[in-house]
């Protein structure tokens, strides 16, 4: 699903023009980014937790080469499923 699905979807749900909708998603993913951007963890109950983690430098290869590169450490956003989520995937 794009993000033009998910805001046609929902405003068909909501009964708010497309515009509307896309204005509160947006927002919505806007306050998830800034959360995490500050560090925090954002959690959704039923739905799962966004939170940041943190990768340890590593030594990877140029695949065209094969030479032998570092890798520097890294924060990268993490999404961990709630259990209803789980559960009403896995039916």
């Amino acid at each position: 699903m794009t993000k033009a699905e998910l805001v046609e979807q929902v405003a068909q749900n909501i009964n708010l023009t497309k515009k509307q909708t896309e204005t509160i998603i947006n927002t919505l993913f806007k306050s998830i980014t800034e959360a995490l951007r500050d560090g925090d963890k954002v959690e959704l109950r039923g739905f799962g937790s966004f939170r940041i983690r943190q990768r340890d430098p590593r030594e990877g290869r140029n695949p065209k080469t094969g030479e032998t590169v570092q890798i520097p450490a890294k924060k990268v956003p993490f999404f961990k499923a709630g259990k209803e989520l789980r559960e009403m995937v896995d039916s």
